[in-house]
């Protein structure tokens, strides 16, 4: 799984600016539809430009590209759940190939009907279900430049003695799993803590994307289980929910995952 920084909801303004690609943002709840990035033009070389697209695309290879083509136009367009940074370099890459093309921007509102199609689809990735209950994968309000996050989140409580050591452990775990964000909040209480524990990455660019294997993150999370008396969700009510911090163990890329004050 990838983790960290991504946009749905709203274009990553201040980030990137583009000539000819529209953002169509994501609904989300029972809509569920993909964020995308499309683009009408029209050139004077398709079998060029679509010879060039696909070398590109080789070199994206966890993108999806679909082409929908009616003679000297067409219709480009990405999407899914999370654009992370590397769907937006993408996409840069693709303008520069318009711009060298001299492509003309069309008008989206006049008709187009596509005589075909050509569809590109993402590098297959090992699908993960997720074996452990206790993790949830959770996304953000919008941040800075109208990111969003995705993180695993984890509820829990254990004796206060045992929070600095608890929390020790979970740094190195971090540093062995590939994850490079974590930060908590907690309530402690009658010798006891509540902690909110959340899990994530930075911004996923085309030479450093972060896979996750989420199931062997949570192996070791629960053998944590077997040394501490830790137990799994919180303890004593919405009183002693855990609202104090965030407290900072491992960041990056900071300002596009915690809200300011």
């Amino acid at each position: 799984m990838i983790l960290g920084i991504y946009w749905y909801f709203k274009f990553p303004e201040n980030l990137y600016h583009f000539k000819f690609f529209r953002f169509f943002e994501g609904y989300g709840g029972h809509a569920d539809n993909d964020a995308e990035l499309a683009a009408r033009v029209q050139v004077s070389n398709m079998e060029n430009l679509i010879r060039q697209l696909e070398e590109l695309k080789s070199r994206f290879k966890r993108t999806y590209l679909s082409l929908a083509i009616n003679e000297n136009q067409l219709i480009i367009s990405i999407g899914d759940h999370q654009l992370f940074d590397y769907h937006f370099q993408f996409v840069s890459e693709i303008e520069n190939l318009l711009i060298q093309e001299n492509a003309e921007l069309l008008d989206s509102s006049n008709p187009f009907k596509a005589q075909f199609y050509k569809n590109y689809q993402p590098e297959k990735e090992n699908f993960e279900n997720i074996e452990h209950r206790f993790i949830q994968i959770v996304g953000s309000d919008l941040k800075k430049n109208n990111a969003e996050n995705l993180s695993i989140r984890i509820d829990c409580n254990l004796p206060l003695a045992d929070k600095k050591n608890f929390i020790s452990d979970l740094v190195t775990i971090c540093q062995e799993e590939n994850i490079n964000v974590f930060y908590y909040k907690d309530h402690d209480f009658n010798n006891y803590c509540n902690l909110m524990l959340l899990f994530s990455n930075g911004r996923q660019t085309r030479d450093a994307i972060q896979i996750v294997h989420v199931n062997s993150f949570g192996n070791k999370v629960r053998q944590l289980s077997e040394k501490y008396p830790l137990h799994f969700g919180h303890f004593g009510g919405l009183n002693h929910y855990p609202e104090n911090g965030p407290h900072i163990e491992l960041m990056v890329d900071e300002e596009y995952i915690l809200s300011k004050k």
